[in-house]
């Protein structure tokens, strides 16, 4: 296995990163869309902050990584082994799935197993690649080229967590609950409207312009690939603390208060906005809530929600030809108009 760059050591790229913290701390932000220049850090970014989170636990030897603490979301193998006891737990990493651009459909949701088809006249399954970012990262690079067939089944089991294939005469159901990371150039083609709302947040990183910044990039990087194992142990503490105030921050997540008056400014800026729907407010809360979790603080104050709304809110804008404007500016005009302009 490839050594991974630790997440403390990457240079700059706030947005990016905290971005990704928040969609580990609260998996129903609904994941992460980054946009960019190539060489940015995106990749480097997400494998980073999965490689320091915590293990999961998942019954031993399940094929959907089920987590024996939550029969309710068991897969039906899981169910009929739970009928003779309580079943053997494993502890394994938090796993990162790529789908690739060429992926076929089979191979995305699963399919039937051929070889024992062919080889013991059986018809069984054989899990995708839905199943093996269950309760993982799920990572689609250059997302915006995705085929329409795929995007079409990723929408689905988004919605419903759930990933249901029924073909070839099989009938199978297993969960599929992932944090969708999708990265890309906007100049090799827009997403979707409908997979773009699926992202709970967007960032776009652009290549760093100071000097200093570019050189201590270039000096770490140079660093981690030259010594990889001695640079990972440097960083070691750091990401540490990073590990621990996620799992802090996942453990107060429920008692985070968002009063009456940070929802109503979270209403407000989205009405402000024209964002379609309410999935902008909801997506504003959690992540909202996440981000107050990660700092350590007891409730949602406005300084949260500038902070946050940007990454919430500036990839739900509609197109409007009288405003030649950036996404980023009409939200910060709209942070202005609420009043929120001393906390962004």
């Amino acid at each position: 296995m490839n050594p991974v760059f630790p997440f403390s050591a990457i240079v700059g790229q706030v947005d990016m990163k905290t971005a990704l913290q928040m969609a580990a701390i609260d998996p129903s932000i609904n994941g992460v869309l980054v946009f960019g220049d190539r060489g940015t850090g995106k990749t480097t970014a997400m494998r980073a902050l999965a490689a320091l989170l915590p293990a999961i636990k998942t019954v031993e030897n399940c094929q959907y990584a089920c987590n024996p603490d939550m029969p309710d979301h068991f897969c039906d193998r899981c169910i009929e082994r739970s009928k003779d006891g309580p079943l053997a737990s494993a502890i394994n990493p938090t796993p990162v799935i790529d789908l690739p651009l060429g992926a076929t459909e089979d191979r995305v949701v699963g399919a039937l197993d051929i070889e024992k088809a062919l080889a013991q006249g059986i018809k069984a399954f054989e899990p995708g690649l839905l199943a093996a970012a269950n309760r993982g990262f799920l990572y689609i690079d250059e997302v915006n080229l995705l085929e329409d067939h795929i995007v079409d089944v990723l929408l689905d089991v988004a919605a419903s967590g759930v990933n249901v294939v029924e073909r070839d005469g099989l009938s199978i159901k297993h969960a599929s609950r992932f944090i969708l990371v999708g990265s890309g150039n906007p100049e090799e083609g827009e997403l979707r409207p409908q997979l773009l709302d699926r992202f709970g947040l967007s960032v776009t990183v652009c290549t760093p312009s100071v000097i200093e910044e570019r050189m201590a990039i270039v000096r770490l990087r140079d660093e981690f690939e030259l010594q990889p194992e001695k640079f990972k142990k440097r960083f070691s503490l750091k990401d540490k603390a990073i590990r621990d105030k996620i799992v802090a921050a996942r453990n107060a997540l429920p008692n985070i208060k968002v009063d009456e008056d940070s929802l109503r400014l979270m209403t407000s800026l989205c009405v402000e906005l024209g964002t379609d729907g309410l999935r902008g407010e909801l997506t504003l809360m959690r992540a909202c809530r996440a981000y107050a979790a990660f700092e350590g603080n007891v409730r949602v104050t406005p300084e949260h929600i500038a902070r946050v709304a940007p990454l919430a809110l500036a990839h739900r804008l509609r197109r409007d030809p009288l405003d030649e404007s950036g996404s980023l500016v009409r939200v910060q005009r709209a942070l202005d108009s609420c009043g929120l302009e001393a906390c962004a």
